[in-house]
This record gives C-alpha cells, sequence and structure tokens, in this order.
C-alpha cells in the first residue's frame, strides 16, 4: 500500500469530493488515510506460507513479477482511485524503479509468493528516515485472497526489517480499505495518524 498522504476536508463513502473553478472544472476528491506502527521488540509472529505456496526473495530479475503482481492485486480496488498507478501496468512498474531506486531499499524486506500457477503476491519495503522499516505495498491476487497470504507478506517484510536491525516499522492504508485496516492491526499495528490524500480528476 501506497505512501504519499494529503492533507484536505474530511469526507465519507469514495472520499469526500469538492469542485475547483479553474480554466477547465476539476472535481477534487480526498482519501482518509491512516498511518499505523509497530513496535518490532514485539513479537510479531512467523511468517508461514499453506503448503502449496512458497517465498521467493527479492532479485533484480523479478522486478517486472512484482510490478505485474501489484497491477493486478490494485486494478479496480479503492486503492487504485487514490494512486492511480496503481491501475496500470506501466505506472506499477514505474512505482517499482522507484522503490528499486530509493537509497533504503531493504531486498531482505521485499518478497514474492509463488504458486503452481504463478505469482500471486508481493511485498516491498525499505528502510525511511529514523531509520524506521516502511512496508510501500502489500499486494495479493483477489483469487488468493482470505489465505493469510497478506499476514504472511507483512509479517516477512517486518523480518526484514528486523533483521535490517530496524526496531519500528510503519505503513499507510486508506480507511475505506477496511480489510487492510483489520489486517494490519491483528499483525500488531495501531494508528497514530489520520491524513487525507488529495486526487484530483479532470471533468
Amino acid at each position: 500500500m501506497p505512501h504519499e498522504a494529503g492533507r484536505g476536508q474530511v469526507g465519507y463513502g469514495r472520499g469526500w469530493t469538492m469542485r475547483a473553478d479553474l480554466d477547465h472544472a476539476m472535481a477534487i476528491t480526498y482519501y482518509k488515510r491512516f498511518r499505523m506502527e509497530i513496535d518490532l521488540d514485539e513479537a510479531i509472529g512467523s511468517a508461514n506460507l499453506p503448503c502449496s505456496f512458497v517465498w521467493v526473495s527479492w532479485e533484480e530479475s523479478l522486478l517486472d513479477q512484482h510490478a505485474e503482481v501489484k497491477y493486478h492485486s490494485f486494478f479496480g480496488e479503492i486503492d487504485a482511485s487514490v494512486f492511480p498507478c496503481l491501475g496500470d501496468r506501466h505506472g506499477c512498474r514505474r512505482l517499482m524503479c522507484e522503490i528499486r531506486r530509493k537509497p533504503g531499499f531493504l531486498p531482505g524486506a521485499t518478497w514474492l509468493i509463488a504458486s503452481a500457477g504463478g505469482y500471486v503476491g508481493t511485498v516491498q519495503g525499505i528502510m525511511d528516515h529514523g531509520p524506521v522499516g516502511a512496508i510501500q505495498n502489500v499486494g495479493v491476487l483477489s483469487s488468493y485472497r482470505g489465505l493469510g497470504l497478506g499476514r504472511a507478506l507483512v509479517r516477512r517484510a517486518l523480518d526484514g526489517f528486523c533483521q535490517a536491525g530496524l526496531r519500528r516499522a510503519y505503513l499507510e492504508v486508506t480507511a475505506e480499505n477496511v480489510a487492510a485496516v483489520q489486517l494490519y492491526r491483528n499483525v500488531g499495528f495501531r494508528r497514530v495518524k489520520t491524513l487525507y490524500k488529495a486526487v484530483a480528476e479532470q471533468s
């Protein structure tokens, strides 16, 4: 789940929408987002996978596979409205390239999950200022949800942060994505801040 946040007017439903009288009419929607943090000194649980799935560690040659899983995981979802690049195949590849180029990119916190049918889940992690771990995106293909893969991805990334010597980690999540918010709470994340992301659309 991407981690940009804007400030704006509180809204409900699929965000709060307002219109600005510019040269061209523009609708601006504000999406509520939560920043959630976890203390890595506490037990985070094991990242076990169901028997038909395996972990695939980061390799440079797998960047496109991470991007492809990201695209298929987010296309048509609320986060593709908040971050339009997630609903675009090329946008997902650009995003993966940006994550990879970050100075704090952590291969040990960046994983794919594979099954007999191919790659079905992805997570990326970086070392942010603090230093703290920052989970960038957690994506699971829709047909593989409900199997505990998202929880395993988060825990695997957290383990990578621990291996890098980090003691805290954070992520940001769209409030409307109730299932994701609950998953992070179950892992041990706690909400520390509410943010608003402004998304402008030409009408």
